[in-house]
Formats: C-alpha cells, sequence, structure tokens
C-alpha cells in the first residue's frame, strides 16, 4: 500500500511538470508496465485528479483542470520559489494580484515546513508600488493567453491599438515577455502575415467558458533574431518617438551595470567605448539618463538631444552656485 502511494504520488509530480505524457514514457519514468500506468491513472481520477486520457495507441495522459483543486506537489526549491514570488507580486502589473498573492501566501505559509518558513522568512521581501501608474492586465486575460503560447493554439482576440481603434485578430501566440513595466504578446499574426509585439493590457481573447483557447493547433515559428525578449524590446523602443544615440566613453558591461531603463539598446564599438541607443518620451529625459552614468560621452543624434544638455548643464550649475559651500567631509 505504502509502495502504491508513493508511486501515485510521482506519477501526479510527473504529470504537473509537463503538458502531455504517453503512457510509455510513464512506465519508463516509474518504472513500471503501461497498464499499471493506466491503473495508476484510474486511481488518481476516482480521487478528483482530473488526468485526461488519449484513448490512442500510446495512451497521452494530461492533466487538466478540474472543478476543485488538489493537492499541489512542490519539492523544497519549488516552494520557496513560489513564496518569494507571491510576496514580490505587488508590482507584476496584474490586476488584483497583490490582494490575491498576500491570501495565497498566507495559505502556503501554514503549511510549509518550518525549515521552509525560516528561509522564506529570511528574504525579507518588502513590496512597493511603483511611482509612476501602469496599465494592469486581467489575470484571466494572462491565463487564457499563457495557455494559448503553452499548448501553441491559434487565438482569436480582441485589440485595443494606442489611437483607441479596435480590431480584430487572429494569431498565434508564441511568448510572454514582460518588459518596462508591462506584459506583452510576442504572435504571428495569420492576417497581416507578420510578426507583432501586443500590449497584453489591450488585448480581449475569445475564448471557450473555461477560459482556455479552442483554435488548432500549429507548429511554432522561429522568432526573428531568435530571442523573443529582445525582439519585443527593439519593437518597443521603434513606437517611442524620440530615439537618441550616443558614443559613450566606457565599456557595453560598464554602461549594462549602471543603466536604469531598459528603452536602450548597446553597441560594443571596440575600442573601450560603446553606442547607446536610448528612446524615450522626450529628449530631457535621455538627457538625464547618460548624464546619470557619470561617462563622458559625446552625442551622435538628434540635435535636440544636445540643446537639452546644454540647458540641463546650466541649471546644474546654478544650483551648484547657490549651494551653501559646506566643509567637505573627510573621506572614510
Amino acid at each position: 500500500m505504502l509502495e502504491t502511494s508513493a508511486r501515485l504520488l510521482r506519477l501526479l509530480s510527473l504529470l504537473q511538470t509537463r503538458p502531455e505524457w504517453s503512457g510509455p514514457e510513464l512506465a519508463e519514468r516509474l518504472g513500471i508496465s503501461v497498464r499499471t500506468v493506466r491503473r495508476d491513472v484510474e486511481k488518481l481520477r476516482s480521487l478528483d485528479y482530473p488526468v485526461e486520457v488519449d484513448l490512442g495507441p500510446t495512451g497521452g495522459y494530461r492533466l487538466g483542470a478540474g472543478a476543485a483543486l488538489p493537492p499541489l506537489l512542490l519539492d523544497d526549491e519549488e516552494a520557496v520559489a513560489v513564496a518569494v514570488s507571491l510576496q514580490t507580486a505587488g508590482g507584476a502589473g496584474i490586476a488584483g494580484l497583490s490582494e490575491t498573492a498576500v491570501g495565497a501566501m498566507v495559505k502556503l505559509e501554514r503549511i510549509l515546513p518550518e525549515r521552509l518558513r525560516r528561509r522564506v522568512g529570511a528574504v525579507g521581501v518588502s513590496t512597493v508600488a511603483p511611482m509612476r501608474a501602469t496599465p494592469s492586465v486581467d489575470p484571466a486575460t494572462l491565463v487564457a493567453v499563457g495557455g494559448a503560447c503553452r499548448d501553441r493554439r491559434v487565438l482569436d482576440l480582441d485589440y485595443t491599438a494606442h489611437d483607441g481603434t479596435g480590431t480584430r485578430r487572429r494569431v498565434e501566440p508564441h511568448h510572454l515577455v514582460a518588459w518596462g513595466r508591462r506584459w506583452y504578446l510576442l504572435a504571428y499574426d495569420l492576417g497581416r502575415d507578420d510578426w507583432r509585439t501586443l500590449r497584453l493590457d489591450r488585448v480581449v481573447p475569445r475564448v471557450a467558458p473555461d477560459g482556455l483557447a479552442t483554435g488548432p493547433r500549429f507548429v511554432p515559428r522561429e522568432v526573428p533574431g531568435g530571442d523573443p525578449a529582445e525582439y519585443v524590446a527593439s519593437k518597443v523602443r521603434d513606437v517611442r518617438p524620440v530615439r537618441c544615440r550616443a558614443r559613450v566613453h566606457a565599456t557595453v558591461d560598464e554602461v549594462r551595470a549602471r543603466i536604469w531603463t531598459d528603452q536602450v539598446g548597446l553597441d560594443d564599438l571596440g575600442d573601450g567605448t560603446c553606442r547607446v541607443r536610448l528612446a524615450g518620451d522626450d529628449v530631457h529625459g535621455v538627457a538625464v539618463v547618460l548624464a546619470a552614468l557619470g561617462f563622458e560621452f559625446e552625442v551622435e543624434e538628434p540635435a535636440e538631444l544636445g540643446t537639452a544638455l546644454r540647458g540641463m548643464a546650466g541649471r546644474c550649475g546654478r544650483a551648484a552656485d547657490s549651494s551653501p559651500r559646506g566643509v567637505a567631509p573627510r573621506p572614510s
């Protein structure tokens, strides 16, 4: 009985790690026969675990969505990762997530072993709301679109553009990317026959009542450049009204360690300097970013950036002249 119970727990753990398993794969991982796998799956189903069964020759199995939430199996590292993620959920840009995360964290702490509770408590994370408000994403949208990405299903959605224009889209959803305090969907738009980066707070997915996409499956395409995050970043930078370039007297690694905006591209010039490509809403904000680096630099474009820097230099100089001239602190 104990051996069977341990095997059921191992089977449940495996089903949670992948969207689908074949019968022979599970049998090999568990060291049992395919027939025993079928019997164990039926035992899990009798315990209200929603294991879906494909009656084909290989006997595919997947853990589906059920009417009730059964116990979730987590190892020590997974439990700590979930707990820390819940503590930091307030800044994720998802509507209502902060309050929901607190409730989930309370439940998780009640069942964590003492050794793990100490580890989580040692993190000491305190979540602070961002100073600048950003549009939040409906959790149901995040789950629906994320599920379509995972299952590789074509997704129908309504999208509202920046100018308020609404369109109907049919896309192959590839990746969700969190960038610059916002969520984006990287998808191949079938109607436009091209890649698109869609802000998730402007997406309304057309899904089944259970929240899952029901479109046909698709074969993933190769993302341009191979890096989904960099592709989204480049597209987000492209839509900013101001784009500036400067040659900075520092290496790419040195600049990356100090720069605080994600609206940036860096090119190594091979002589100990790099080109910094910045996107922003105005040249004054870009001027602040460059000045805050603390490195020498030359403006390449636009001319308005030089004007903004000269204005900043004058204001900073006047502020310095008007400040109290106290005794400089002794070096420690």
